[in-house]
């Protein structure tokens, strides 16, 4: 503790030295082009942010879609089946869709296709984490 003290006393010390010893003049537009430069360093910095999230958000539609096209192409049984659990779900049981979700899909169904449902659902995570996060990014980050 007494250690740092005593080296911030000496850099104080230096500094003010330095600065009695300079003589070079300061011109008048200096503090205006000083705090211009940083309020266009803070604007790249916040275009910088907006560019990462919207290419994230492109890179996630992408990869859904990929995603989306290449499951259709190796499991089309399996998300036709799937599919028409869901609408059969929507259809017989209306505004009681959660009840739905129990019946339409058992315990075997998941168990016998656990990786496809761990994809989706990863699929679906990120895909919902992109659209959070361009919606309401900025505020959840600032606040």
């Amino acid at each position: 503790m007494m250690a740092s003290k005593l080296n911030e006393d000496k850099f104080d010390e230096m500094l003010g030295e330095s600065l009695r010893r300079h003589s070079e003049p300061v011109p008048a537009d200096f503090t205006e082009r000083t705090l211009k430069q940083i309020e266009e360093a803070e604007q790249r910095r916040i275009l910088a942010r907006v560019v990462l999230q919207e290419r994230l958000s492109l890179a996630g539609c992408i990869v859904f879609g990929v995603l989306a096209a290449v499951g259709i192409t190796v499991f089309p049984g399996r998300i036709a089946g799937i599919l028409r659990n869901i609408a059969a779900g929507f259809a017989e049981r209306g505004g009681a869709y959660i009840d739905g979700i129990g019946r339409t899909i058992s315990v075997e169904t998941i168990r016998s296709e656990w990786q496809l449902y761990i994809i989706l659902a990863l699929v679906l995570g990120f895909a919902a984490y992109c659209v959070v996060d361009m919606l309401v990014g900025d505020r959840l980050r600032t606040a």
